[in-house]
């Protein structure tokens, strides 16, 4: 068990029986009352946030979390199968870990998985991603609005919203949190 005050932000704390990531971890002293700190943290299984006001002498757990690259290889129902690089053994970890950025993910991209007591809880990928175009609409000659938006399927199956010079073929750099266009690649 640790103190309170060994907490920081990005910790994983095992706080009533959850897994939880501190996001803020204040210490807070205000006037002639005792020092407290102030936390905001996140629920890695469900999302939530939580806030909550430890005593400074306040013992708490924080989880041993050991956080690895992988290289994702293919799709299994609910699952990904993910391999580490080194020693190319083969995990499969729940889809839910990733969210929403997960139908940007294609076969041979990196990722990076949290395991806590060899139980996988928590997922990311690249902050944005090449992918190409596999189906859009063909741009109307005559129409460049710069505003001016169209649907476009990635090669991951996902639809994302492209400038109307966007055409099937092209490769475009997509941010995997907003699901948003970036830029057009080159080459």
């Amino acid at each position: 068990m640790a103190k309170a005050s060994d907490v920081k932000n990005g910790n994983v704390l095992r706080f009533n029986g959850e897994l939880v990531q501190v996001e803020e971890f204040l210490h807070r002293t205000p006037g002639n009352l005792r020092a407290f700190y102030q936390a905001r943290m996140r629920n890695v299984k469900t999302g939530k946030l939580v806030e909550y006001r430890f005593r400074t002498d306040e013992e708490v757990e924080i989880a041993r979390v050991e956080t690895s690259n992988y290289q994702y290889i293919y799709e299994d129902g609910e699952s990904l199968v993910i391999m580490d690089t080194e020693t190319f053994e083969q995990h499969n970890v729940p889809k839910l870990l990733f969210g929403a950025p997960v139908k940007f993910l294609k076969e041979g991209m990196n990722v990076i998985v949290a395991f806590e007591s060899g139980e996988p809880i928590m997922g990311s990928i690249p902050n944005a991603v090449e992918l190409e175009i596999t189906y859009t609409e063909p741009a109307v000659k005559g129409d460049t609005s710069t505003s001016a938006l169209k649907n476009a399927t990635v090669e991951t199956g996902a639809v994302i919203k492209v400038p109307l010079f966007i055409n099937i073929g092209d490769k475009v750099k997509v941010d995997t949190a907003s699901g948003g266009y970036i830029e057009r690649v080159k080459g």
